[in-house]
């Protein structure tokens, strides 16, 4: 894998782990299980049937809470540490396969993976207090799915095709513009 390719599939999990904190860590094992996809030695482990079930119960368990209101905005506090934490992890596995110094890699997933992450999840983040403070949480569940659908898009792209990285978070972008615009006119 390039350098292009491994910095944009880092950049894909990362913004996964964005919105859902343990997905890019399931999706990273499962792939590594299944499709063979190269994880450094340091992070084989999340190939393991441990983690996979770990990882993917977690999954579930954070899909599903963040559907119930009060529920959702404690995870949304919890996931401000885990989210970047995450997205620094899952964003190493492909860097790792860079034959780059260990100490290098780890940096490089670290900034990459925390504040891609944590941008993701600040974005999110003041969506669903904007959300709740007009609705009163009623499209708060709306918005999850909205971000379930986001970070399984961005997991798989970031697998699979991790080039189109550059279209899903410039069409992210464009989302986001374009909100801010509606939200300007109306002020």
């Amino acid at each position: 894998m390039n350098y292009v390719l491994a910095v944009l599939a880092a950049i894909g999990l990362a913004a996964c782990a964005g919105l859902r904190a343990f997905l890019p860590l399931f999706a990273a094992g499962l792939a590594a299980r299944v499709l063979n996809w190269p994880l450094g030695d340091s992070l084989a482990w999340l190939a393991s049937t441990p983690a996979l079930i770990v990882f993917g119960i977690a999954s579930l368990i954070e899909i599903a809470a963040d559907k119930i209101p009060i529920v959702d905005h404690g995870l949304d506090a919890a996931h401000t540490f885990l989210g970047p934490a995450a997205g620094a992890v899952v964003a190493m596995a492909p860097m790792f396969r860079l034959d780059l110094p260990t100490p290098l890699t780890v940096a490089l997933g670290i900034m990459t993976g925390a504040s891609v992450a944590g941008g993701v999840h600040a974005i999110a983040a003041a969506a669903r207090l904007k959300s709740t403070a007009a609705t009163a949480g009623l499209a708060n569940p709306i918005l999850s799915f909205i971000e379930d659908g986001l970070a399984m898009l961005w997991a798989l792209v970031a697998i699979l095709a991790p080039i189109l990285v550059v279209v899903a978070l410039a069409m992210f972008a464009v989302v986001i513009r374009k909100l801010l615009g509606l939200r300007r006119a109306r002020a």
